[in-house]
């Protein structure tokens, strides 16, 4: 049966633009890596630009705000694009997305995945104009490991800049952070505890996820692990932040979160945080990627990086 239907043009087109090289570093052995980001944006019909000379329809380009998407994985380096569908959402909206590789733990110790988060901002920044990009708004968000590294970018700290696009700055205006083990000393003493137990799946401290991401000596990771806990660097300079976090977490337990909550809101910035609890939810289980959850991120997405959503419908 022949149809004819008019389904107007509301919606652009997506792109998926993938490994762009956003900095050039060492792993432990002083080998080189190009580390590498994908950016996903509504941009018009890039198959007929190549084929026709010509986008399908006449558009205004604005730009967007940008929302980096720093991967989980344990600090194992996981490949950049694993969930990035997940977050799809937020580019239908009318985000520009950008989803990053960083320095796995075999490859480099911290804080060189924070350095890497921070040169991949001021990538972002710096090439602003050519994605389409509003460089005054730019949000973080990630999940476990990269719901911890977003909320150490939400603190917006100096000293951890790369000599990699210099003069940029590296300061977010939101963050997103799921379930991250944002106090990485209570995590060193789980994971010391937890070794000590004949079943559990690491039997060296310098094993688990936290220690291999400090690395030396096992005997000073506790104090060492002060540096990568965001508790230590809480300002005034904080960017707005979303916690969310699962009542049944048992990787990192929900303490952890609602202590980093309490610990803001002690000093005062208890209006630029939220901090959501599922019932249920365990470390990234889909509690985290429904409509209701998604609806609040993209709430506060919107809100904070001053942007009305577009609408699909």
């Amino acid at each position: 049966m022949k149809h004819y239907i008019d389904p107007g043009r509301a919606r652009p087109s997506i792109n998926f633009i993938d490994n762009i090289v956003y900095s050039h570093s060492l792993d432990l052995t002083g080998k080189p890596l190009d580390l590498k980001l994908s950016i996903m944006l509504q941009n018009g019909n890039s198959e007929m630009k190549l084929a026709a000379g010509k986008d399908d329809t006449k558009r205004t380009v604005a730009n967007k705000p940008a929302i980096l998407w720093i991967p989980g994985g344990g600090y194992r380096g996981v490949d950049k694009n694993l969930m990035v569908a997940e977050v799809m959402y937020l580019v239908e909206a009318g985000f520009v997305v950008a989803s990053m590789y960083y320095r796995g733990s075999h490859e480099a110790h911290f804080p060189a995945q924070l350095i890497d988060v921070k040169t991949a901002i001021r990538f972002l920044r710096a090439n602003a104009e050519r994605y389409e990009i509003d460089p005054d708004r730019i949000g973080v968000m990630g999940r476990s490991a990269g719901g911890h590294l977003s909320a150490l970018a939400a603190m917006n700290i100096d000293g951890y800049d790369s000599p990699e696009w210099a003069g940029v700055s590296s300061k977010v205006q939101a963050a997103y952070d799921l379930f991250g083990p944002v106090d990485m000393v209570a995590m060193i003493d789980k994971e010391a505890h937890d070794v000590q137990q004949p079943n559990y799946r690491w039997h060296k401290l310098e094993d688990t996820h936290p220690g291999a991401l400090l690395g030396g000596d096992p005997y000073t990771m506790r104090d060492r692990a002060q540096e990568a806990s965001v508790e230590c660097y809480i300002s005034s300079a904080m960017a707005p932040i979303l916690i969310m976090h699962g009542d049944a977490d048992p990787l990192v337990p929900l303490d952890v979160s609602e202590r980093f909550y309490q610990q803001l809101c002690a000093v005062g910035l208890e209006d630029k945080a939220d901090l959501y609890v599922l019932k249920h939810g365990g470390h990234g289980t889909p509690e985290f990627f429904q409509p209701q959850t998604k609806q609040i991120a993209l709430d506060f997405f919107c809100q904070r990086l001053n942007h009305n959503a577009i609408s699909s419908k």
